[in-house]
Protein backbone atom coordinates (compact mmCIF):
# COMPACT_ATOMS: atom_id res chain seq x y z
CA UNK A 1 0.00 0.00 0.00
CA UNK A 2 1.40 3.45 -1.02
CA UNK A 3 1.00 6.78 0.69
CA UNK A 4 -0.45 8.51 -1.95
CA UNK A 5 -2.80 8.41 -4.09
CA UNK A 6 -5.26 9.86 -6.00
CA UNK A 7 -6.33 13.02 -5.38
CA UNK A 8 -9.54 13.17 -2.63
CA UNK A 9 -8.50 9.71 -1.27
CA UNK A 10 -8.97 9.56 2.06
CA UNK A 11 -6.97 7.60 4.97
CA UNK A 12 -7.63 6.19 8.46
CA UNK A 13 -3.88 5.76 10.72
CA UNK A 14 -2.85 5.01 14.13
CA UNK A 15 0.04 6.98 15.42
CA UNK A 16 2.40 5.54 17.96
CA UNK A 17 2.95 7.65 20.91
CA UNK A 18 5.53 8.61 22.90
CA UNK A 19 4.04 6.95 25.98
CA UNK A 20 3.20 3.73 23.48
CA UNK A 21 -0.66 4.42 23.04
CA UNK A 22 -1.86 4.47 20.04
CA UNK A 23 -3.79 7.09 18.44
CA UNK A 24 -6.59 6.86 15.25
CA UNK A 25 -7.48 9.76 12.80
CA UNK A 26 -8.51 10.59 9.75
CA UNK A 27 -7.11 12.95 7.08
CA UNK A 28 -6.29 13.46 3.08
CA UNK A 29 -2.50 14.12 3.45
CA UNK A 30 -0.46 11.25 5.80
CA UNK A 31 2.60 13.48 5.69
CA UNK A 32 0.79 16.71 6.27
CA UNK A 33 -1.15 15.33 9.54
CA UNK A 34 1.67 13.69 10.89
CA UNK A 35 3.85 16.54 11.09
CA UNK A 36 0.61 18.75 12.45
CA UNK A 37 0.58 16.03 15.25
CA UNK A 38 4.33 16.31 16.06
CA UNK A 39 5.25 19.72 15.44
CA UNK A 40 1.95 22.48 15.67
CA UNK A 41 -1.32 23.15 17.25
CA UNK A 42 -3.17 21.81 15.04
CA UNK A 43 -2.35 18.20 16.14
CA UNK A 44 -4.81 16.40 18.19
CA UNK A 45 -4.87 17.52 22.10
CA UNK A 46 -4.24 13.78 23.12
CA UNK A 47 -0.58 13.61 20.57
CA UNK A 48 0.58 16.85 21.88
CA UNK A 49 0.93 15.98 25.34
CA UNK A 50 2.60 12.37 24.06
CA UNK A 51 4.65 13.38 21.44
CA UNK A 52 6.70 12.28 19.56
CA UNK A 53 4.10 10.47 17.40
CA UNK A 54 4.73 7.99 14.41
CA UNK A 55 3.17 6.48 12.14
CA UNK A 56 1.95 2.50 13.17
CA UNK A 57 -0.86 1.87 10.80
CA UNK A 58 -2.33 3.27 7.77
CA UNK A 59 -5.50 2.40 5.67
CA UNK A 60 -7.16 3.99 2.47
CA UNK A 61 -10.83 4.69 2.37
CA UNK A 62 -12.41 5.79 -0.76
CA UNK A 63 -13.87 8.76 0.69
CA UNK A 64 -14.80 10.88 3.81
CA UNK A 65 -17.60 9.00 5.41
CA UNK A 66 -15.90 5.25 4.80
CA UNK A 67 -12.90 6.51 6.58
CA UNK A 68 -14.79 7.79 9.73
CA UNK A 69 -16.33 4.66 10.17
CA UNK A 70 -13.40 2.76 10.06
CA UNK A 71 -12.04 5.42 12.30
CA UNK A 72 -14.91 4.81 14.54
CA UNK A 73 -14.45 1.00 14.36
CA UNK A 74 -10.99 0.83 15.55
CA UNK A 75 -11.06 3.25 18.17
CA UNK A 76 -13.65 1.04 19.76
CA UNK A 77 -11.16 -2.37 19.29
CA UNK A 78 -9.23 -3.52 22.41
CA UNK A 79 -5.75 -2.28 22.73
CA UNK A 80 -4.78 -5.89 21.67
CA UNK A 81 -6.83 -5.71 18.73
CA UNK A 82 -5.36 -2.62 17.50
CA UNK A 83 -1.25 -4.00 18.22
CA UNK A 84 -2.41 -7.07 15.95
CA UNK A 85 -3.55 -4.65 12.93
CA UNK A 86 -0.16 -2.53 13.58
CA UNK A 87 1.83 -5.71 13.70
CA UNK A 88 0.29 -6.93 10.51
CA UNK A 89 1.02 -3.42 8.95
CA UNK A 90 4.30 -3.48 9.93
CA UNK A 91 5.03 -6.75 8.23
CA UNK A 92 3.66 -5.47 4.77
Amino acid sequence: MTKRSKTGAWWVYLLRCNDNSLYAGVTTDIHRRIDEHNNSKLGAKYTRARRPVSLAYLEEASNKSTACQREYQIRHLAKLKKELLVSKYSQM
